[in-house]
């Protein structure tokens, strides 16, 4: 758990230490480079001791951008040189204006070593490094990455000689964008007849694969969007003196509201006692002795017609797993002895339209409603989800009831999204894919948005529709209504790709509402998101690979078991 940052908030932070006289960026810079020095050689130890005797020293090609970027890459090279390694640095800037730091740091490097302007032919000249260490751009970057500077860098990649070059990036791998995450590209030509050719000379070689990635101070936005490295290996976070370390395994600050983006990837060696702490508090308050069953909530979840049946059961069975007291699935008419005949803990009652719903939520028991999946996309799908969510009576704590809108519940409204976001309300929770939240929300998709990163989408669709939301995808991003924001990141090394599987987003909707058919209040809901996010995930790391949708709710005994819960 910690806190993630976009570049102006990086950049900011720095410049508050600076303008108050309490650091400068000369100093910040050798703190970074001395920080990145220290974690190549804790990743790499073969490199930290004295070259064996008899040996070649070792060997490293620095790549050094104009900005602080190339300034840091100045600094480690020198740090380097002065261990005895044999340092080749090329250097992409011009003699224009620079950060004054850059600038020094550049000028203390001349005084041992050459510089070399970085260009394709002379960067692939030479034996193969110990190390490629990419230096030239790093954060906030707005526009491709010049691709001469790419193609510099494939060379030196390409160079020949034995043993491996491991490649280490700055803050992230250059054309990175630290923000919305992936690599910046040029726009694609719109023949395509000249598709191919556009792919392979322009995108690919500014896909900048780097080993180790070495950021500063807090992980970047970015970093959590997409993966910065191509082995799995998540970026190394070196703290170079600011205030407020962003890694924390206390339960207390993982349960903070505002502030930066929340990360929600434990990291590898995180306290379980940690974990058990923070979901305790987040998800399950009401486990104690005495509880009682109505005291962990009563969710119903609405089913299709027969034969439909299987996404709404299996979100029926997520919900009752995670924690739900009890679980009632309702249906029409015509599918009630489908599901009777494979339903045994969890109730089973007739719901035929919206009429219905709203005699069966006169029970104030009835803590969360779980609507969408398998339900079919449809005008009584609309008329259900228009009355649940209008329906504001209380259960018994005197809270609102929750609802979790999923699947056919959104595509129901893709052409009137107005109409389903007049009816929403701070305790409702879209759970959109990419294609049903572009049905939804048009102009933030990923065509349309650019460069916005799919935390702002969120965040705009959660102000829009007045609800949360929870946009699914390896990375999956929690929004608010009222601005705070979450990554549940599912990728380096707790990627779960045989999560994309039919029914895994149905298991998501159930397991959320089952958790918030507890009395929790608003302002813990996004806690309870990122709790059911986290433990979907980790039910899809227990399976493994071969997981289908039906195996997730019955692995979750194991995993909170395993969490200590």
């Amino acid at each position: 758990m910690t806190e993630l940052l976009t570049s102006a908030q990086m950049k900011a932070l720095e410049q508050k230490e600076i303008a108050a006289a309490k650091v400068s960026g000369r100093e910040l810079m050798e703190r970074a480079a001395q920080g990145f020095v220290a974690a190549l050689f804790e990743r790499y130890p073969e490199l930290a001791g004295e070259t064996p005797v008899g040996s070649k020293a070792y060997h490293a090609v620095v790549l050094c951008g104009p900005g602080n970027n190339g300034g840091d890459g100045f600094v480690i090279a020198r740090i380097l040189r002065q261990r005895g390694w044999i340092v080749e640095v090329f250097y992409a800037g011009g003699s224009g204006d620079r950060p004054s730091a850059a600038r020094l740091a550049h000028g203390a490097w001349t005084g041992l070593g050459d510089v070399e302007p970085l260009v394709p032919v002379r960067a692939g000249q030479g034996p193969r490094p110990d190390v490629l260490i990419d230096a030239l751009l790093g954060i906030g970057v707005s526009r491709p990455l010049n691709l001469d500077w790419a193609q510099a860098w494939q060379a030196v990649k390409s160079r020949a000689g034995d043993g491996m070059c491991r490649v280490v990036a700055v803050d992230c791998p250059s054309g990175f964008d630290c923000d919305a995450g992936g690599f910046i590209q040029p726009q694609p030509p719109e023949d395509a007849a000249d598709a191919m050719r556009f792919e392979t000379q322009e995108i690919m070689p500014r896909e900048l694969v780097c080993d180790l990635c070495v950021t500063f101070h807090a992980p970047k936005v970015g970093h959590y969007l997409a993966e910065a490295t191509g082995n799995g290996s998540r970026p190394v976070v070196v703290d170079f003196g600011l205030p407020g370390g962003p890694w924390t395994s206390d339960p207390g600050r993982m349960l903070q509201d505002g502030g930066p983006t929340r990360l929600v990837a434990p990291a590898p060696d995180i306290p379980q006692r940690a974990l058990r702490i923070w979901l305790e508090q987040a998800a399950y308050p009401q486990m104690t002795g005495s509880s009682h069953k109505y005291d962990r909530g009563h969710a119903l979840v609405l089913a299709g017609g027969a034969g439909r049946g299987g996404a709404g059961r299996m979100a029926a069975r997520a919900a009752l797993r995670i924690g739900a007291g009890l679980v009632t699935l309702g249906v029409p008419q015509e599918a009630l002895e489908e599901n009777a005949g494979r339903l045994n803990a969890i109730m089973l009652t007739r719901i035929e339209d919206a009429d219905a719903l709203v005699e069966a939520l006169k029970d104030d028991r009835l803590s969360s409603i779980c609507m969408g999946p398998g339900l079919g996309v449809a005008a009584r799908t609309r008329a259900l989800v228009t009355a649940a969510c209008r329906i504001s009576a209380s259960d018994r704590t005197g809270e609102r009831r929750k609802v979790v809108l999923d699947a056919d519940a959104l595509t129901s409204f893709a052409d009137a999204p107005d109409t389903l976001f007049d009816v929403l309300h701070d305790h409702v929770v879209l759970t959109p894919h990419e294609g049903e939240f572009a049905r939804l929300f048009p102009d933030l998709s990923a065509s349309a948005r650019l460069r916005m990163s799919r935390v702002d989408a969120a965040r705009v669709a959660a102000e829009r529709a007045g609800c949360f939301i929870l946009l699914k995808g390896p990375a999956t991003v929690i929004a608010s209504p009222g601005g705070a924001t979450s990554i549940h990141a599912a990728i380096y090394e707790r990627r779960v790709p045989w999560l994309g599987t039919a029914g895994a987003g149905d298991v998501l909707a159930g397991l959320i509402a089952g958790l918030l058919a507890a009395p929790l209040s608003g302002q813990r809901m996004l806690r309870v998101l990122e709790a059911a996010a986290y433990l979907h995930a980790e039910a899809a790391r227990t399976v493994g690979p071969g997981l289908i949708a039906e195996d997730l709710p019955d692995v979750m005994p194991q995993v909170l078991r395993r969490l200590g819960l």
